[in-house]
């Protein structure tokens, strides 16, 4: 899908990896706000290969959203948003990022719920957003606070900012999110099956407010 980008971010911490999602032709992307948390210098690359400096535009910490905007860009292909208000359980989607660094990795799935808040999680796990560096961050007063669609499409690290699509091609989410019952020896974990992604009509709106200021 050439709407998703590759964000790569250095910052204090090192080198990591998220994903993006192309709001117009001249660069303006839109990722998750931990994505870019931080970040010292941030590199888009296209899906046929460009690169591209990019800056942080604006970021909202509790609902994850930051925008982007990618230096000298022109002619990129914008993303198509949908309306996650039209999502129905059971749904067919499919999950497009670059987890693990593996750019335009696709993987599919169904809506699993709607509306689910984040702090929804069972016994003996943890939400936890995929953050890089093997930094998984549960959801506490300080992280991110939004009402997610679950989705089984498998959602890793790397993924996050990435798009969710419906069968029509529209992004209706924002991926941002996993659940995982365990984690390895370095804190970080993978898919199970339960991941979490941001509706669009809630980033759209989070998207105006900081462009608007």
């Amino acid at each position: 899908m050439p709407s998703v980008v590759q964000v790569n971010v250095t910052t204090s911490q090192g080198e990591a990896i998220g994903s993006g999602v192309i709001l117009s032709s001249d660069g303006r992307i839109l990722t998750n706000a931990h994505v870019v948390e931080g970040a010292r210098n941030v590199t888009i690359t296209t899906s046929d290969g460009k690169e591209y400096q990019a800056t942080v535009v604006g970021s909202d910490t509790k609902g994850d959203i930051a925008v982007v905007q990618a230096q000298g860009a022109e002619g990129l292909t914008a993303a198509t948003l949908g309306d996650s208000g039209k999502l129905a359980v059971g749904q067919e989607v499919v999950a497009i990022g670059s987890p693990g660094g593996l750019q335009n990795t696709v993987t599919t799935g169904i809506v699993s719920a709607l509306d689910r808040p984040l702090s929804d999680v069972g016994n003996g796990g943890e939400q936890q957003q995929e953050s890089p560096f093997g930094r998984q961050t549960s959801n506490e007063t300080s992280g991110p606070s939004y009402t997610a669609i679950q989705t089984d499409a498998s959602i890793n690290q790397g993924n996050s900012g990435g798009a969710l699509v419906d069968a029509q091609g529209q992004v209706i989410g924002i991926n941002s999110a996993l659940y995982s019952p365990s984690a390895s020896a370095n804190g970080s974990a993978g898919s199970v099956g339960i991941g979490f992604a941001i509706p669009i009509n809630d980033a759209k709106k989070i998207v105006d407010q900081i462009v608007n200021d």
